[in-house]
């Protein structure tokens, strides 16, 4: 054995030993701290950095308006606001978009971003769109740059790529805590989305991560939350078919702000030539149009919420006004790959969907703020495909488990329906894009980095449940190493049974372990039944 293959074997024993002590799982939680602290601090600059943008906007475009050359000179403000924007992407691509594509790549092993670089890239792109009065949202950019904070910890400590991927997923939750002011949102935003694997040690640590983050944010910014929703009173249950029935109206509308958004990124992808500037120049333009002559529109859409949620609330055909003026504005933001985040801009159209539903439905007023805060629920699930984050999201941001029965039901619905238009999900359509664009050289990135550990659980029901170790068809490879069950390490043989519920640590190749994770992830998830 030459001195190479000696050093890789002797580093492999030393991360197996490392991933089998019960240090390391209470060294993630302390790692998962400092990441909430890293991510809590830079998105609160950055949320700080966006109301400061966003004010001087509307101080400069009101005190413009109805002045030519003002106007004028506004529309070269954003010229130059374009030209900046335009070279940030062109230095550093991985921040084009809302970020969370790039973050899922991360966690799957298939994308390395240089987070010195995306940092304050994207921190400067995302103030200077909301200076722009772009309709994008602060939130994508928010689980970027918690993301990047993660690997830049991860850096710091000297940690492999395995566990960095564990701390871009706790910094992951952490930005999205800090963005929503929504903890719990952040955890399971980060678990059902992003890392889709659910262990433990796992949880414990994105959960302490997210919750640090909050609490940096929560002192710096107070406790308020970032869009205050509430239940007005509760919903009778012989009114729940109304549930239901937005709950269909949200799937097929969530369906269908997919497939628009998708259609936008595909004309806007036809333009080749002096790329991004080119693709920019058209959201910039609407944003100065709108800055004068339909400022609600502008930047997430705070505006709109308000004057939704005000006791002199918008007239049916005023909320359906703003609801297609919004997605369109919205549409061509993100088509165009600006940097921005589409979450926020998402909320508050589900807000727009339940207020119009509302007044169509001709339920008491009293039930208005209800059905805005199960349109949010209702339009995010269909969307994002992410139910179980939906209800955590309303939750969160009413402070109230009152309605939790029927955001669950308008939840699930709007999954279900949304799931059988054949329409992708938002962000898993948007990572099949990304990885289809720069997946390639990603993965020739990662080769030769070695050993890297993975995970797998048995469900109860699955292909795994019952084998012998020596009759698992266990991916090129992939060797397993311990098993765990009910808190006791096995070292296996081929003769080990394994059972419902077991923890499989097994080590891999580095370029071919993101299939093997997610082949053996396909045998440990239960059958389905017919």
């Amino acid at each position: 054995m030459g001195d190479s293959e000696q050093g890789s074997v002797e580093k492999s024993q030393g991360q197996v030993a490392r991933r089998l002590s019960r240090r390391f799982q209470v060294a993630l939680v302390g790692e998962g701290a400092l990441v909430g602290l890293a991510a809590g601090a830079v998105v609160t600059l950055y949320r700080l950095a966006l109301s400061g943008a966003e004010g001087l906007l509307r101080s400069i475009t009101a005190a413009a308006s109805g002045h030519p050359l003002a106007v004028a000179g506004w529309f070269i403000v954003l010229a130059v606001l374009l030209a900046v924007v335009g070279r940030l992407v062109r230095w550093e691509p991985a921040t084009s978009g809302s970020g969370i594509p790039q973050v899922d790549a991360e966690v799957a092993g298939r994308y390395d971003a240089p987070w010195a670089r995306v940092l304050p890239a994207k921190f400067a792109e995302g103030t200077l769109g909301a200076l722009a009065g772009l309709s994008l949202g602060r939130e994508g950019p928010s689980v970027q740059l918690g993301g990047m904070s993660g690997k830049a910890v991860s850096c710091a400590l000297g940690r492999r790529r395995g566990e960095e991927r564990l701390l871009v997923t706790c910094g992951a939750a952490a930005g999205m805590s800090a963005a929503f002011h929504a903890p719990f949102t952040g955890v399971l935003f980060a678990l059902e989305e992003i890392h889709r694997e659910f262990t433990a040690p796992l949880i414990i640590s994105v959960m302490c991560s997210a919750v640090v983050s909050d609490l940096v944010v929560s002192e710096a910014l107070g406790i308020q939350p970032v869009m205050a929703l509430a239940f007005s009173a509760d919903l009778p249950h012989p009114d729940y078919p109304f549930v239901i029935a937005l709950g269909l109206a949200c799937g097929v509308l969530g369906a269908l702000h997919n497939r628009g958004m998708f259609m936008a990124q595909d004309l806007f992808s036809r333009v080749r030539g002096h790329v991004p500037e080119a693709r920019l120049a058209l959201p910039f333009l609407l944003a100065g149009v709108a800055a004068f002559a339909w400022p609600q529109l502008m930047c997430g859409g705070d505006a709109i919420l308000k004057a939704l949620l005000a006791p002199s609330a918008p007239a049916l055909g005023g909320v359906l006004v703003l609801l297609a003026g919004k997605y369109v504005f919205t549409a061509v933001c993100f088509g165009s790959g600006a940097p921005g985040g589409t979450l926020f801009p998402l909320v508050v159209m589900g807000g727009l969907v339940g207020g119009a539903f509302a007044h169509v439905s001709g339920l008491a007023p009293a039930y208005f703020a209800n059905f805005v805060a199960l349109g949010v629920a209702g339009l995010f699930s269909g969307v994002v495909r992410a139910p179980v984050t939906a209800v955590v999201l309303v939750f969160e941001l009413t402070g109230s488990l009152d309605a939790l029965l029927s955001v669950s039901i308008v939840s699930i619905v709007a999954y279900v329906t949304s799931s059988l238009t054949r329409t992708d999900a938002f962000y898993e359509h948007l990572l099949a894009g990304l990885l289809g664009r720069e997946g390639n050289d990603a993965a020739k990135a990662e080769r030769g980095r070695g050993k890297e550990l993975g995970t797998v659980r048995v469900g109860a029901g699955s292909h795994l449940e019952g084998m012998l170790v020596r009759e698992v068809p266990w991916p090129d490879g992939a060797r397993l190493l311990t098993i765990e069950r009910a808190g006791t390490e096995l070292a296996p043989t081929g003769e080990t049974q394994l059972d419902a519920l077991d923890e499989l640590l097994f080590i891999v190749d580095a370029d071919a372990a993101a299939d093997a994770r997610l082949k053996l992830r396909l045998m440990g998830e239960p059958r389905a039944r017919t």
